[in-house]
């Protein structure tokens, strides 16, 4: 296995753990969403019990203002997670163009490996081609 192949294989698992952080942050941003949309939903059940009952009404304020601050560091956590989302992604990119950086220098390097093979073995063929026609007598 020549370096730059450890290379490849390297910056590979890096593009794979790149992936895995994304698809972990997007997994808790659905999360964070999901628990918003649950706020939302028991806001508006509260609402409707506050406005049948004087009773709750009378406890609906404490309830607001804590389902406020909830809210309040539920939207902080999802500003934080599409910060970390856009520099993932970037960082996403980053190893994908590393990877393909490397995989393009590989195949070049096969490339001009086989053809270099190639023109050793025309220079073969040709000696042997030479050798026989000075045999026949040409």
């Amino acid at each position: 296995m020549s370096a730059l192949d450890s290379l490849i294989r390297l910056h590979r698992w890096q593009l794979d753990e790149r992936r895995r952080d994304l698809a972990a942050l997007d997994a808790l941003e659905g999360k964070l969403r999901q628990e918003r949309a649950r706020l939302d939903a028991e806001e508006k059940s509260e609402q409707a019990i506050a406005a049948a009952s004087s009773e709750a009404a009378t406890a609906y304020g404490a309830f607001a203002r804590h389902l406020v601050e909830r809210r309040q560091r539920l939207d902080q956590s999802l500003a934080s997670v599409a910060e970390q989302i856009e520099i993932a992604r970037e960082a996403l990119a980053d190893a994908h163009r590393d990877v393909k950086r490397y995989e393009i220098a590989a195949a070049n390097r096969a490339l001009a490996q086989r053809k270099r093979l190639e023109r050793q073995q025309q220079r073969v063929m040709d000696d042997i081609g030479i050798e026989t026609y000075r045999r026949r007598g040409g």
